[in-house]
């Protein structure tokens, strides 16, 4: 499954029921530095288009799950379970997660809430895959950018993602973009003190391949 990064915003709030409702927002049309080339290759960036992940998002039959660190062993939230909820735009993609008083009594959820309030995993990463070409024959778009140092042009091969099916959302510790670092509003458990290139399996870093 291939995985980007953007940034965006990330919030707890506590909800009366004692459940905490995280929101979060992955912005579409950013570049991300996916590898600056070492010393004889080239950089590769990508980019995530607008509504790329339309097809899966607007069907709510079709389950997508919120993970900690794009590990399925790990999940937060569901829209299966009835736990998440996406709304798509031309700028971002946003979501709401329950995470219920039972998950938080689990200890990697505790983990990662704690990260959160900390202000130390602040990341926010899509878990994706390219459309068969029988289906979208152009999922994706490869172009060079060019060179133009003063401009942050460093002739580097740009891949823009122009329709995946998005399976996962992952709370992560390191995003590729640098505005991916996303924003944590501090939270408290006492409500009252709150106010409620492939279709395979890759990770970031090897998901370009020759």
């Amino acid at each position: 499954m291939l995985t980007g990064f953007a940034g965006g915003g990330l919030e707890l709030r506590k909800r009366a029921s004692g459940a905490l409702a995280l929101q979060g927002r992955f912005p579409y049309g950013k570049r991300a530095v996916l590898s600056d080339g070492g010393r004889t290759g080239r950089p590769k960036k990508e980019v995530i288009a607008p509504r790329a992940f339309a097809y899966r998002v607007e069907r709510p039959e079709e389950d997508i799950h919120l993970l900690v660190g794009h590990s399925f062993d790990k999940p937060l939230a569901s829209r299966g379970a009835g736990t998440l909820d996406f709304v798509d735009g031309d700028e971002a993609l946003t979501f709401t997660a329950l995470i219920t008083e039972e998950m938080q009594q689990v200890s990697y959820v505790r983990d990662i809430l704690a990260g959160i309030a900390a202000g130390l995993t602040l990341g926010i990463s899509p878990g994706f895959r390219l459309p068969p070409k029988r289906a979208v024959p152009q999922p994706e778009k490869i172009e060079d950018e060019g060179l133009d140092p003063e401009n942050g042009a460093h002739n580097a091969i740009i891949r823009t993602v122009l329709a995946a099916l998005l399976y996962e959302i992952s709370i992560v510790t390191r995003p590729a973009y640098d505005e991916a670092q996303v924003e944590a509003r501090s939270w408290q458990p006492d409500a009252s003190k709150t106010g409620g290139f492939d279709v395979g399996l890759h990770r970031p870093l090897n998901r370009w391949r020759a």
